[in-house]
């Protein structure tokens, strides 16, 4: 028998079907999402597993079979220097011991630890396989000094010395026992006077117009006409425009703080007239553009010239 159904019913027949198709379809759904987040979490402890598993045996490879090598055990330092540091020095101060395994040393740290030292420019670590450092070093060059006074235990003051390179970098004089060879009895730096306080920090670079202008100065007399004639035995650096020297001779020669050059040949054009007049320059301000005041007198007056002098220099020396 044919069974009619009301059209209502039939319908909420059908959206109850749907419904379930809905609800079946979304469970499955997250069924895959769970079961593909399970699968993407079991994969990335899988991959962290094995990256601690390579990570563990690549250390255990690097300190068994590397580190812990014997044949590369530190057999030899080889220390190439510009300078006169004698090397079992610099061997001392980078704080190497023979028999640490070369693969496993901190280059950079040596590099550091040398560098500290103020009379070291600079430092380049090399290793070469298998068993040998080589260390070589640049020495920074004295060009100036000048002293300060620091309370001495017991009471009264101790006079420091402080030297300069051409860059202004301030240096602790190389102890006698640092040195190679002996220093040169006759050894001679120019002393610069007035230099403030904060600027005789080792290792530090002078801060002072001054001071940075007599270096500049010193450095550029060694190349100018006046240069194997004349040497400075003091520079003031107090005044603030202004550098007053003094010549082994006695000669006071002031200089304003730029254009070196310019004052060094007018330098050299009144010495070649005081020379040709049997005259000497008693006193030369340089300072000024034109008109410069000089005061002569006479050469036989002059005390005689003191034997030559020998500055700092850094024979370049190789292997040692």
């Amino acid at each position: 028998m044919f069974r009619w159904l009301h059209p209502n019913r039939n319908r909420r027949y059908r959206e109850r079907e749907f419904v379930l198709d809905v609800k079946l379809r979304t469970r499955q759904m997250r069924v895959a999402r769970w079961r593909a987040a399970g699968t993407g979490v079991a994969g990335l402890i899988g991959l962290g597993l094995f990256a601690l598993l390579f990570w563990r045996g690549g250390k255990w490879f690097l300190d068994d079979a590397v580190y812990g090598n014997p044949a590369f055990a530190i057999q030899r330092v080889e220390v190439r220097t510009d300078g006169v540091i004698a090397p079992d020095v610099i061997r001392r101060w980078s704080l190497v011991r023979p028999g640490q395994n070369l693969l496993a040393l901190d280059l950079m740290r040596v590099k550091r630890d040398l560098e500290m030292y103020s009379p070291i420019a600079g430092v380049c670590v090399e290793r070469v396989l298998p068993a040998t450092l080589r260390i070589s070093v640049m020495e920074r060059q004295p060009v100036a000094q000048a002293f300060s006074l620091e309370p001495r235990r017991g009471g009264g003051l101790n006079t420091v010395p402080h030297d300069f390179d051409e860059t202004g970098v301030v240096m602790q004089p190389l102890d006698p026992a640092w040195r190679l060879t002996p220093a040169p009895t006759n050894e001679f730096l120019t002393t610069l006077t007035g230099v403030p306080p904060k600027d005789l920090n080792p290792g530090r670079q002078a801060e002072s117009p001054q001071v940075l202008a007599a270096l500049k100065l010193l450095g550029q007399l060694d190349r100018s006409p006046m240069a194997g004639i004349v040497e400075l035995q003091t520079i003031n650096v107090a005044s603030p425009e202004i550098l007053e020297a003094v010549t082994s001779q006695g000669a006071h020669i002031t200089f304003s703080l730029e254009h070196f050059d310019v004052q060094l040949r007018h330098w050299r054009d009144i010495y070649n007239h005081g020379q040709g007049e049997g005259k000497a320059i008693a006193t030369l301000d340089l300072s000024i553009s034109n008109h410069l005041p000089v005061r002569w007198v006479a050469t036989a007056a002059l005390p005689p010239l003191p034997g030559p002098h020998v500055k700092p220099n850094n024979t370049k020396r190789k292997n040692v």
